[in-house]
């Protein structure tokens, strides 16, 4: 009973987090620094290992991003705005989603007891790199999350972890409504 507070209480702060993020608040990034934080535990628990990692790497993208958002403008002091992807920094991207993923899933199988560890691993990839790619402020940032959360709405029904499918499906909204707002953005 006490995982289920925690995931809702989980839920809430990653609509938050993200609601911020799509509107470029600064606060987007300790509201989900807490997110972060419950989902560590609960992905632990459930032996997600390469998602618990995520969440882990996302406690130090998250600093990095706040701070980059505060310090990453063209002076280094002014707002940093949102930008586009180069292509070639897109492919470098793709290519090391497309070795990473199989490998840590191979990792997951043979060295833990990891319930799903190619879903786990793939998904663990891909939100690396939307969350990189947001902590930049790069547009190309919402195409991956919708992909992603898309994955993960199914990977949770069928782990049934409704409370956060539900949010995940939350989260594929959320993220098309970020690709919106954010495009209007773009310089």
């Amino acid at each position: 009973m006490e995982q289920n507070w925690i995931e809702i209480c989980g839920v809430v702060f990653g609509i938050g987090g993200v609601w911020l993020t799509i509107r470029q608040n600064i606060w987007c990034w300790p509201v989900g620094l807490v997110n972060i934080i419950l989902y560590v535990y609960i992905f632990y628990q459930d032996r997600y290992y390469a998602n618990t990692g995520l969440q882990t790497f996302f406690i130090f993208i998250s600093i990095y991003g706040w701070w980059h958002w505060l310090h990453g403008g063209a002076d280094k002091e002014s707002k940093l705005l949102v930008s586009r992807l180069r292509w070639q920094h897109g492919l470098v991207l793709l290519l090391i989603g497309i070795a990473a993923a199989p490998l840590l899933g191979l990792v997951l199988e043979i060295k833990t007891d990891a319930a799903t560890p190619y879903w786990d691993s793939t998904t663990a990839v891909m939100s690396l790199i939307a969350q990189w790619l947001m902590a930049r402020k790069i547009f190309e940032c919402w195409l991956v999350w919708i992909a992603v959360d898309t994955l993960y709405v199914g990977f949770f029904i069928y782990q049934n972890h409704l409370p956060t499918a539900g949010l995940y499906a939350l989260f594929l909204i959320l993220a098309t409504l970020g690709f919106v707002e954010w495009k209007k953005s773009l310089q």
